[in-house]
């Protein structure tokens, strides 16, 4: 048989070679050894690791297994000892029949390395069977006639054994007749025929009997035995001649049942029942034949299947007896003809169904194929699919390994389904087929990916504590412990964000908490990083930005910073009667800490002693007058304005404004009360000390410009009058006009006094810069 490789455009093909490297390697020759057959079960053959030069132990830690092609498991290793014992008890007759020598071949298969070894087990025949013949007895019809020195054919024994075993030598019981001559075959094989040494008379006896032994040469010797009956018969002039001494035909071996092989023939020029002829396989090289002949015709036809693998040639002997006991006899040699019958065989030795990744070459599978079919049918072809990531190598003789063609990985293609198709080179062209699985095993080499890169999370603040705010999510493409992914809050390089006491992670599933409720006004946003890590080994992790938006919720009522509110002193304005419609009276100042549309104000007068008298604008806060005075207009006002936010739910302050109605202007004055100075204020909010700040600054303007106006009347006026003095009637005004405490913890006191002349004309009004504590400033 044999094996070559090709390789076509669409699958990658291997071309059997002859000489291998690892046959290089192992030695040229086979390691032969010899045994008789029929040898005990348990029989040490050889040591292998000695005969291989290879270590004790060293056969084991290699996986060393002996592969039997075929064969019976005839032998066993040790590898632990390097004993090559016999596993049962050989045959070499069924092992081999009549082939000589009888060599049975096995191969010895290493691993870590891959390495082969080549080894022959010859069987030497012993003398363990005796002749026998086809039948118990044979019959031969003699004419009288017949001379002495005629021969006549006798059927041979039949001896399993091979060269001196076998059938030697043929011997007949004494007589006055007949002696037995031995002849050989070209084959070798021996075969017996009687001769005539004395006229037989039919009439002094008419019968005779005579026992023929067949000895082999064998030691002891063996022998067997057969019956020879001889009729003796009246004269037939004339024996059957066949027409062709040899006939010689070819038969395809899958010819059916029944089918004609050739006929044969022969002429009796006898007349009557001595001219009829009857036709008879006589002898064969084998006990059975897979043939039949028609008595009548001589065809020759097919009774059983050929196998050109079991048996490639026939000779069988062909008799034509007419029936006065005469015959003649021809050979007939039949050759049967190979056709592609036989599918080629795949054997797999060493199968690894798991190959770890990022190995660059693995060795998947050991395997042989093997074609018993002869020429171009037996020559094969082996093959994979072209897609994958697999090479066929030959290694030695009729053997392939399958490799991994580099570093494989499972996150792109976890297993792979490997057909390796092995077709003959006959006609038609028979094809094989073996599916091997392979899982790709994971290692860690993918770290965690995350969803996104980077992600914000939007938080209400006065959250509840605990509250859940969002999921950071990685994955991790590997399997098992490399894909199980732990998270984690990375350390933050700002001192001043307590990253620990605000957020917290759940390191299984990623889910982010906020520990306690955040203040929009006191933490607009925060970033910090975290970490996925995965179990393997090593461990691998990867990061990202989480970035938290705290968003605004109207939690802070407006705050007026003007005028200040004081229960027992209540804010006055004073208004002269002349003012004409749209006089600012005053202006109310307020903040929002909130954002957004929280912090959108906006003003409503909500009551007033005169509601026509007085308006708001909506979205500054001044207070005008909306029409002339007159002289019904109670002189003292009080009105309550609203303050309120555009948030959800909508928050609003109040703040109640006394307006004094006057008919002129006289030197007021502010006392200035002594106020100790709160060292708790120091830490103000800045955004409300800037608002003070710019208000002060608008109201000293204010300040200024009226006292340059009253500078300037009066000393138009020093010309005309001197001014005798200023004195304020009791019960007009008080001396504390304004005396105001605020909202929550700030607090401001403003005074002013007025003084009116005697001469209404000559009225004026004296303005001192408010005291502002330091009260002021402290945050709601």
């Amino acid at each position: 048989m044999e094996t070559a490789l090709a390789k076509t455009p669409e699958k990658r093909q291997v071309v059997f070679l002859t000489i291998l490297l690892l046959l290089w390697e192992a030695g040229s020759e086979a390691i032969r050894y010899s045994m008789p057959e029929e040898t005990e079960t348990g029989y040490l053959v050889a040591n292998l690791a000695k005969d291989l030069g290879l270590r004790v132990g060293e056969l084991a830690t290699r996986g060393a297994r002996i592969h039997h092609r075929g064969n019976k498991e005839l032998l066993q290793l040790d590898a632990e000892t390097g004993n090559l014992l016999l596993k049962e008890k050989p045959d070499r007759e069924k092992l081999c029949g009549a082939t000589e020598p009888c060599v049975l071949h096995f191969q010895l298969i290493l691993e870590n390395p891959v390495q082969f070894f080549q080894t022959d087990l010859q069987l030497t025949d012993i003398n363990d069977h005796s002749p026998e013949f086809p039948q118990r007895e044979m019959l031969l019809k003699i004419q009288e006639k017949d001379q002495p020195g005629t021969v006549f054919h006798l059927k041979a024994a039949q001896d399993p054994d091979i060269g001196s075993n076998a059938v030697q030598n043929y011997t007949v019981s004494p007589n006055l007749h007949f002696h037995v001559v031995t002849h050989s075959r070209a084959d070798g094989r021996k075969y017996p025929e009687l001769v005539l040494d004395r006229a037989l008379d039919r009439e002094e006896q008419p019968e005779l009997t005579l026992t023929l032994t067949a000895v082999d040469g064998g030691s002891p010797h063996r022998s067997g035995t057969t019956t020879v009956r001889i009729e003796v018969v009246d004269i037939n002039d004339n024996a059957p001649q066949f027409v062709q001494s040899l006939y010689e035909v070819q038969v395809p071996e899958n010819s059916p049942l029944n089918a004609l092989v050739l006929t044969v023939s022969a002429r009796d020029l006898d007349a009557g029942i001595y001219g009829k002829v009857v036709y008879s396989l006589f002898q064969g090289g084998e006990v059975s034949q897979p043939f039949v002949i028609d008595q009548v015709t001589g065809e020759i036809r097919l009774k059983e299947a050929l196998d050109f693998e079991a048996t490639t040639y026939y000779t069988m002997e062909i008799v034509a007896a007419d029936s006065g006991g005469l015959s003649g006899k021809c050979s007939v040699a039949i050759q049967v003809l190979d056709v592609n019958d036989n599918v080629p065989k795949l054997t797999v030795s060493s199968l690894t169904s798991s190959i770890p990744e990022n190995v660059p070459e693995a060795v998947v599978a050991v395997f042989s194929v093997s074609d018993p079919d002869s020429g171009d049918n037996g020559r094969m072809v082996c093959s994979i699919q072209n897609d994958i990531p697999f090479l066929l190598k030959p290694t030695f003789e009729n053997y392939y390994t399958l490799v991994t063609e580099g570093p494989l990985d499972r996150e792109s293609r976890a297993e792979y389904n490997i057909t390796i198709t092995v077709s003959d080179m006959g006609t038609p062209r028979l094809t094989s087929q073996h599916s091997i699985t392979v899982q790709v095993s994971d290692v860690n080499d993918n770290a965690p990916t995350f969803t996104q890169s980077s992600y914000t999370l939007f938080v209400q603040e006065n959250n509840s504590p605990a509250l859940h705010i969002g999921t950071i999510s990685a994955t991790d493409s590997d399997l098992g412990s490399n894909a199980h992914i732990t998270y984690s809050l990375l350390p933050t390089h700002d001192p001043q964000l307590p990253l620990s006491s605000l957020i917290s992670i759940n390191a299984d599933n990623g889910q982010l908490f906020a520990l306690r409720a955040l203040d929009y006004e006191a933490l607009q946003s925060f970033e910090f990083h975290v970490s996925a890590t995965d179990q393997g080994s090593p461990a691998l992790s990867s990061q990202t930005l989480v970035r938290v938006v705290v968003l605004d919720a109207n939690d802070n009522a407006p705050f007026v910073l003007y005028p200040l509110q004081n229960a027992s002193a209540p804010f006055t304005e004073l208004l002269p009667r002349a003012a004409e419609p749209g006089y600012l009276v005053t202006k109310v100042v307020a903040v929002d800490r909130d954002s957004g549309q929280n912090a959108w104000l906006s003003f409503q007068l909500l009551k007033a002693t005169e509601p026509g008298l007085f308006s708001v604008w909506a979205h500054n806060g001044e207070v005008r007058t909306s029409r002339l005075l007159n002289e019904r207009d109670a002189p003292k006002h009080r009105l309550l304005l609203l303050v309120k936010d555009n948030g959800d739910p909508q928050r609003s302050a109040s703040v109640t404004l006394h307006v004094l109605l006057v008919d002129g202007f006289s030197q007021p004055f502010l006392p200035l009360p002594e106020v100790a100075r709160d060292p708790a204020q120091d830490n103000n909010d800045l955004l409300t000390l800037y608002l003070v700040i710019a208000l002060a600054s608008v109201s000293s303007l204010f300040l200024l410009s009226v006292l340059l106006f009253v500078g300037v009347r009066l000393c138009r006026r020093a010309r005309a009058s001197s001014l005798s003095g200023c004195s304020v009637p009791e019960g007009h005004f008080p001396g504390h006009l304004v005396d105001i405490s605020g909202m929550g913890t700030l607090s401001q006191d403003y005074q002013y006094e007025v003084c009116l002349a005697g001469d209404p004309g000559t009225t004026d009004f004296k303005f001192f810069n408010p005291i502002i504590p330091s009260g002021l400033f402290q945050d709601p």
